[in-house]
């Protein structure tokens, strides 16, 4: 008969990770609409999950006042480079066309509880947030921008360090940039650079540590080589929690840990003593 021959229909089944967030740190599942409405962070452990760079810029600037700079600077391909799978060009597009930005950083324009800023968010999800040539010029323009209009210049960073893809052109750019807030500071006006996980690589060795202000998001990590090279050179077992922002901060390298969900507060604060703004 029919019933006993004809193959079940399937089950109609959702897939878990559109539906629950499952934490990284302690496996907690959170139902989706609770962890986004929570800005990411697990309930649980309080792990700070990441965010795009549209959504950290949604985070911090006043709604509808983010104005983007430098939007037509994209990545370049000076070394016409290949691995073993694609070109670094193909995959630059396919990058661009996956997250909708045209670099790992976004920058802008702004006003942060009514004060007018420069502002500029890390995407890890392009690359990885690379440090490319692209990303070293818009850092460039927006600080450029902030001493043209005497405003705050703040850089929120997300990065696995310098786009090796672009080889030594890569690299200049940890000297591109600092140098480009050095100018900022030679003129009196602010840089206060965010940390959030993670901070890597030639990031970590360049824009990401010159802040005048030097903050992180909770349990971040930040750190130049990762612990297994160091482990293997040094030839010690390193503390559990080393490269992270509460180990930066108790030794001296960071200036405060500041909760995403009291960030834009913070710095509405912070930028009001330390500048004229009001």
């Amino acid at each position: 008969m029919a019933w006993f021959t004809s193959a079940p229909e399937a089950p109609l089944r959702v897939p878990t990770e559109a539906l629950w967030n499952v934490c990284k740190k302690c496996g907690a599942y959170t139902p989706k609409a609770e962890y986004e409405a929570n800005l990411k962070v697990c309930p649980r452990c309080g792990a700070h999950g990441r965010l795009s760079a549209r959504e950290r810029i949604a985070l911090l600037a006043d709604e509808g006042s983010f104005e983007e700079i430098a939007a037509e600077v994209i990545a370049h391909d000076p070394l016409d480079f290949h691995d073993a799978k694609d070109a670094y060009a193909e995959k630059v597009a396919a990058t661009r066309a996956k997250t909708g930005i045209g670099e790992s950083i976004v920058v802008g324009t702004a006003t942060l509880d009514k004060i007018p800023v420069v502002l500029g968010a890390m995407d890890f999800r392009f690359m990885g947030g690379s440090l490319g040539s692209g990303t070293g010029e818009r850092i460039l323009r927006a600080a450029e921008t902030a001493r043209k209009l005497r405003r705050p210049l703040i850089l929120c960073t997300a990065s696995g360090g310098a786009r090796m893809q672009e080889g030594i052109v890569s690299l200049m750019q940890m000297a591109k940039t600092c140098a480009a807030i050095q100018r900022l500071r030679d003129e009196g006006l602010l840089y206060v650079s965010v940390m959030t996980d993670p901070t890597t690589g030639g990031v970590s060795a360049s824009f990401a540590m010159v802040g005048d202000l030097n903050i992180a998001e909770p349990k971040t990590l930040i750190g130049f080589a990762g612990r297994r090279v160091i482990e293997t050179t040094i030839k010690q077992k390193l503390p559990p929690e080393f490269q992270t922002s509460e180990y930066l901060l108790e030794h001296g390298f960071l200036d405060k840990i500041v909760a995403r969900k009291d960030l834009k507060a913070f710095l509405a604060k912070t930028l009001r003593f330390l500048t004229a703004a009001k």
